[in-house]
């Protein structure tokens, strides 16, 4: 959230109080994909900040790594997002970290997942401790945006438990082998599904505020 703050901070200086912190968030997240290799999209600006804050809400609306393809499914429906915008949103796993404790179980427990992967895995994500230890999400290309993340799932090598129910036998299954057989497939998804996440409830007008500091509500 540094960069943000950093962002905001020299907004600000030169517009005061009128690009929104989630506007900086919605536009840093499209231009982080493109740095990185991977497709634009365009992303409709005017938002304003919420003047409350809920760690717990927040937790509770976002889908956990223990979700099943079925909860996954339906908390996504939930904010009108369909089976494909989920799996393609889920490609966003292409970049990022997980700790240890989030995957620790699936590499110890569970079946699906190749055992070499697994052991790799187990040299920093012990059964007890290191639970802050990290692995990236896709392990084939962890600092560039693509569509390895589904091949990975292919060759049953999901980090989480709620990546690699995508394809395991169930509905997502043929989504999944589109995806990894097409990168073009996979961006034109991923972009649709991004804009579609982006116009979610969004406040508009004179609701909320233009937040000053992106971290606090406005004194």
């Amino acid at each position: 959230m540094n960069v943000i703050d950093n962002i905001k901070t020299q907004v600000e200086a030169a517009c005061t109080q009128t690009v929104s912190c989630a506007d900086i968030l919605a536009v840093a997240a499209r231009d982080s994909v493109v740095a990185l290799g991977g497709p634009t999209w365009p992303v409709l600006l005017g938002r304003r900040d919420s003047t409350t804050a809920s760690k717990t809400n927040a937790e509770n609306d976002l889908p956990p790594p223990t979700f099943d393809l079925q909860n996954l499914t339906t908390s996504f429906a939930n904010k009108q997002l369909s089976m494909t915008d989920m799996v393609a949103l889920s490609g966003a796993h292409t970049l990022g970290q997980s700790q240890c404790r989030f995957f620790r179980n699936r590499i110890n427990n569970e079946a699906n997942i190749n055992t070499a992967f697994a052991t790799a895995l187990k040299a920093n994500c012990p059964q007890s401790g290191g639970d802050s230890s990290l692995a990236p999400l896709d392990t084939v290309t962890p600092n560039a945006f693509d569509n390895a993340y589904y091949s990975n799932l292919i060759s049953q090598k999901g980090l989480l438990h709620s990546d690699q129910v995508l394809f395991n036998g169930g509905g997502a299954d043929n989504t999944v082998l589109s995806f990894a057989s097409s990168a073009a497939t996979f961006n034109s998804a991923f972009t649709t599904a991004m804009v579609k996440m982006g116009n979610i409830a969004p406040k508009t007008g004179t609701q909320g505020q233009i937040r000053l500091v992106c971290s606090k509500v406005n004194s």
